[in-house]
């Protein structure tokens, strides 16, 4: 089962990365890009997931995170 994307931010005390990247830097322009193939994804996301079951971490949330992964 596919889980929902909800954000969690009220349990965890974080530091909003949007506030320390400027809105004229390059790694908007790529968070923007990747956002639309991420949705333009989502409907292939939920056609691989079982309707019943217990709900998993979200694909695109998981994609993401090996995204801010340094190497």
């Amino acid at each position: 089962m596919r889980g929902s994307d909800q954000t969690s931010g009220s349990l965890f005390s974080y530091i909003d990365l949007e506030d320390r990247v400027p809105a004229n830097h390059s790694l908007q322009t790529i968070r923007d890009i990747v956002n639309d193939v991420l949705v333009s994804l989502s409907s292939d996301f939920e056609a691989m997931y079982s309707r019943m079951g217990r709900p998993s971490i979200p694909p695109e949330q998981l994609l993401l995170s090996l995204r801010a992964k340094p190497r």
